[in-house]
């Protein structure tokens, strides 16, 4: 009988379930179920119910069974990834205490400043854990429910992650791996332990709410009894499972030195593997673990299709027109620059910025011009990150790209020639689930003996690129003047950007 691997990918907005031929990892069935959010939260809230995880999960893995037309009994693995920096609180019996609060959950902004001020400030959180906590990181998620909820804290017997909670569903143990747990703000990246002044900065008694770190390499455990029973599966064993940015690295084949991730989402990621601790000095490169045992130094921003969904909505364009508007303009745009903060940013840390539009002439003020300001203002602020982690040793040979704009060919060719590094977009785009199936398929061959690197799982299952796409060095020398005066820009505006936000409170 052909087994079968099973990736699920449980983010802010569903849950995508991949049914996956363990053999020759070609995927067969595709299943997904929406989330809903807890309605009528303050500004800054972004809380979901981890019952509605549950519920999803079990409906997009009962879709996409159907669809692969597959028997249960021929699952043997299931692999998990979630949407990171989520903070769900359990009491001694396992239950949830109240709603999760999310990674875009930015209601915490005091308690991560308390934090980061009782670590010593920006040098100190480098020094003690080689990363800086953001607002988004589930430490400042915990203190703020000591300090807003006494009560439920009170509760408080179990720290879980998203993926973590799923997991504990499906097997009843809590358990945590070093990928996912390196974004908490509580862990040293480098040795991969909790960091005492860390959970000290929160809770003294804290490191007793955590599970014991675990090397993603060792499972989670087993199918629990009663779940295999209903679901009609026999021994399934589940992976250590992984926040998605880790996951998504394992899906694209990102696990050995030399590759980089790109993905235009909503937000933009970019990360690469690293066999060794990476560490920024200046904090602007999260220096995260990744979930199979090595590191992964990630860039994160927050603004990438947001930006072209807004101008699709005031053109009345589809994608197709967009992409089509937009190549008929030159590179660079005559000289017209979109600084994409339209919800802020991260890297840069530019959290009171706003978008602009610099360089407006009669020759650009136009349709087509401003379509493709706004696709190249993107991936310029995704290259103010690269640069600086090109700068910190990362040396890329290829891009790999998912999410939805790397579906876009105009905009791949973008980020060739911006990046000046090849890249390919992949036949499989649900990196995140396929990764946490390879994951699994990982845990289920070590499970029977089999001394089997990641590496070696992955690498054959990799399947083809859809669209690669080559750098144009005719475009290098004005794409690198661009990248300058778009660096030089938002420096320059940094503070008008403070002013403007105290203006409009």
């Amino acid at each position: 009988m052909m087994l079968h691997a099973i990736g699920l990918d449980s983010g802010t907005q569903g849950t995508k379930a991949l049914v996956v031929e363990m053999e020759t990892g070609k995927a067969l069935g595709r299943g997904h179920a929406p989330h809903a959010m807890v309605a009528g939260l303050r500004p800054g809230h972004s809380e979901q119910h981890p019952e509605v995880w549950i519920q999803a999960m079990e409906r997009s893995l009962d879709l996409a069974l159907k669809d692969a037309g597959c028997s249960p009994t021929a699952v043997a693995s299931i692999g998990i990834s979630g949407q990171q920096h989520g903070f769900v609180a359990l009491d001694r019996e396992g239950r949830p205490i109240r709603p999760a609060k999310l990674w875009n959950d930015t209601s915490t902004v005091e308690e991560a400043e308390i934090i980061v001020d009782r670590l010593g400030g920006a040098r100190g959180c480098i020094e003690k854990l080689g990363i800086m906590p953001a607002v988004g990181f589930t430490a400042s998620k915990i203190l703020w429910l000591r300090r807003n909820e006494p009560e439920n804290y009170r509760k408080l017997a179990t720290v879980l992650l998203p993926h973590n909670y799923l997991n504990y569903y499906l097997t009843g143990r809590a358990h945590m791996e070093y990928g996912d747990a390196s974004g908490t703000g509580l862990m040293d990246i480098r040795s991969r332990k909790w960091r005492p002044e860390a959970l000290a900065a929160v809770d003294p008694e804290l490191e007793a709410k955590l599970p014991a770190l675990e090397h993603p390499q060792d499972p989670c455990g087993y199918l629990r009894r009663e779940i295999s029973a209903r679901l009609g599966f026999g021994q399934v064993i589940v992976s250590s499972g992984g926040g998605d940015n880790m996951m998504g690295a394992i899906g694209t084949g990102n696990v050995t030195p030399g590759v980089c991730t790109l993905s235009l989402g909503t937000s933009g990621t970019i990360y690469s593997y690293r066999a060794e601790p990476f560490v920024d000095p200046e904090g602007e490169i999260a220096a995260f673990c990744d979930s199979t045992g090595g590191w992964l130094p990630l860039l994160c921003t927050m603004n990438v299709t947001n930006a072209t969904e807004l101008l699709k909505g005031l053109l009345r364009l589809s994608n197709e027109e967009l992409q089509d508007l937009a190549s008929r303009a030159d590179p660079c745009a005559a000289g017209l620059m979109f600084l994409p903060f339209v919800d802020g940013e991260r890297v840069p840390v530019l959290p009171f910025a706003s978008g602009v539009l610099f360089g407006l002439r009669r020759e650009n003020f136009n349709p087509a011009h401003l379509a493709r300001s706004v696709m190249e203002g993107t991936i310029f602020n995704l290259g103010y990150g690269f640069m600086r982690m090109r700068e910190l040793g990362l040396q890329p040979a290829e891009i790999r790209a998912t999410g939805g704009g790397a579906k876009s060919g105009l905009w791949l060719q973008m980020v060739a020639d911006i990046f000046e590094t090849p890249v390919t977009a992949l036949e499989e785009q649900e990196a995140a689930a396929y990764g946490a199936a390879l994951q699994s398929i990982w845990a289920y061959r070590r499970s029977k003996g089999e001394h089997v690197t990641i590496a070696e799982i992955v690498r054959p299952r990799i399947r083809p690129p859809a669209l690669s796409v080559e750098p144009d060095p005719g475009n290098f020398e004005a794409y690198r003047a661009h990248q300058a005066r778009f660096n030089s820009l938002w420096r320059t505006l940094a503070e008008e950007f403070r002013q403007h936000r105290l203006m409009l409170q």
